[in-house]
């Protein structure tokens, strides 16, 4: 049986992207906001703007769903430097988790401290009207039961 090693984005291909954003715009965030549907509409409220498209990012996989706009975004919201994702990789999209988490990865690396994800898990409750606001405390991760888990692989201190 062949040893089969999965293919994963290395520490050198992680500074790479970030360094190409870095290179390409003044901004240094400290915040990332990873917008999930229908909130992508929150990088229209950042000041002195600098988008990529993430077709143009080096490594950037392409979000495929509707409502997703597929680009990085940086600016100031409220006088603090931030990044904001308009929409996000799903393992659903056929993506494997070390390409999912990717960006997170990248933001790291640019500087960021704080980092605020969204997604539409508040749909499920019949309660919710679109556009409500909640905050998950725990959550089970399914795919990790079928041993799907980002943190897989050697781990690299830097």
């Amino acid at each position: 049986m062949a040893n089969h090693r999965e293919e994963r984005y290395t520490y050198e291909d992680c500074k790479k992207t970030a360094d190409w954003l870095l290179s390409k715009t003044k901004h240094r965030p400290r915040v990332a906001i990873i917008c999930g549907s229908g909130l992508g509409g929150l990088a229209d409220l950042l000041k002195d703007q600098v988008v990529f498209d993430y077709a143009k990012i080096p490594n950037f996989p392409q979000s495929t769903v509707v409502g997703h706009a597929g680009k990085l975004v940086f600016g100031n919201l409220s006088g603090m430097p931030t990044v904001v994702m308009q929409g996000r990789f799903h393992m659903y999209e056929g993506y494997p988790l070390w390409k999912v988490t990717f960006p997170v990865r990248i933001f790291h690396l640019l500087g960021v401290e704080t980092m605020i994800v969204t997604n539409a898990a508040g749909g499920l409750n019949p309660a919710f009207k679109v556009g409500d606001i909640m905050v998950i405390q725990d959550h089970i991760n399914l795919p990790g039961f079928s041993g799907q888990n980002p943190l897989m692989g050697p781990n690299d201190d830097r």
